[in-house]
């Protein structure tokens, strides 16, 4: 589910801003809501990581324009992993500057950063009810939590080696001529330091999984695709500081009920008879029984709208439709009785109206004639 929020307003800049004021207001925002400076303060913690996202995408020319145009719903797909965005090599530049970051400090980085992300994301699959009405459900799901035998690194005891690749440098250089390029060390991945000798309690990993359950209220309206954030049950830092959990949810089909957005489609059988001479049936809807009169002459795929008598909106911007779909059905077999009625019906309506194929098909085939004279 996406978050409301106006990335301009996070940074308090003006939409015609340019990337210099971007870049200053972010450093500015990064510094006040800084977890380090706002120690268990959730909502600076959450304010600072929505100032990371605002930076992310409106120093980002064809990211800005993207939601400048369609909002933060438009930039949905892209943001679930950190190279979806870009811009964080100028992130990393701007830290480095406001919290005294260097290359020399490699090895305390590589203590200090966590080895995996701290939001958590999960799936679950809810009925078409559930997801129509809403409803509670319970959560059983795997967080993860720093070692504490190896402070987080995977190393034993806490101990880190200068990688032998890289020098420590966390790049590799590789000459082309003259032209010399340099890589992310495949080794270290870019940490300059690796484990000398693996902790045997995480087993190298640097984290250790719990298993945890929690509760959670499902709005109704809830459809496949949309994510409800749970703050504050992810996973967990070294220095504590826990991420959100992203739950996005899978809806099963129903047997009688398809849904489109907010509107749903029901097929409705009947037989040639009611069509041809109009009928009132009693149908269902998702909130008990609707009254359909069909029209003379109703048609195949005919539809009927009833206004209102679809899902509610999951932003409780009102609901939408129910559309009854009409399906024809005529009988499979006939007895000698049932087609002489038919026979004496159809030529009650004359040949004009009763057949009309006729005059359509000699036309047809005097045009066709007169192709080979």
């Amino acid at each position: 589910m996406t978050e409301e929020v106006d990335y301009y307003e996070i940074l308090e800049i003006s939409r015609d801003a340019d990337k210099s004021e971007i870049k200053r207001a972010y450093r500015k925002m990064a510094k006040k809501y800084h977890p380090d400076k706002n120690d268990g303060d959730k909502e600076a913690e959450h304010m600072f990581k929505l100032c990371n996202e605002a930076y992310q995408v409106l120093s980002d020319d064809e990211k800005r324009a993207i939601y400048d145009r369609y909002g933060k719903a438009g930039l949905e797909g892209q943001m679930g992993s950190a190279g979806g965005f870009g811009g964080f090599d100028d992130l990393s530049s701007i830290f480095e500057e406001m919290f005294g970051f260097s290359g020399g400090s490699r090895a305390k980085r590589a203590k200090e950063r966590d080895k995996y992300p701290l939001d958590l994301g999960i799936e679950m699959e809810i009925t078409f009810e559930e997801a129509v009405f809403g409803c509670e459900k319970t959560i059983d799901y795997t967080f993860k939590t720093s070692c504490k035998s190896c402070k987080g690194t995977g190393a034993k005891d806490g101990k880190l080696e200068p990688c032998r690749t890289c020098d420590g440098q966390g790049q590799v250089y590789l000459r082309q001529g003259f032209m010399t390029f340099s890589q992310t060390c495949p080794d270290c991945h870019g940490e300059g330091m690796k484990i000398a000798q693996k902790c045997s309690e995480c087993k190298g990993k640097g984290y250790i999984e719990e298993k945890s359950s929690i509760t959670i209220d499902i709005p109704k309206g809830i459809d496949t695709g949309n994510r409800l954030r749970v703050a504050g049950a992810g996973n967990i830092s070294k220095h504590g500081r826990r991420g959100d959990l992203y739950v996005t949810f899978r809806v099963q089909e129903d047997k009688h009920f398809v849904r489109n957005g907010n509107d749903v489609y029901i097929e409705i059988p009947v037989f040639f008879t009611q069509a041809v001479m109009g009928d009132t049936l009693t149908i269902p809807s998702l909130r008990g029984e609707l009254e359909l009169k069909l029209d003379i002459g109703t048609r195949d795929k005919q539809q009927f709208v009833f206004k209102g008598e679809g899902v509610e909106d999951v932003h409780g911007h009102g609901k939408g439709d129910l559309i009854a779909q009409i399906k024809i059905t005529y009988p499979k077999s006939l007895n000698s009785e049932q087609k002489e009625l038919l026979q004496k019906l159809q030529d009650s309506f004359g040949v004009e109206e009763s057949k009309p194929h006729e005059s359509f098909l000699e036309s047809a085939i005097d045009k066709v004639k007169s192709w080979f004279k």
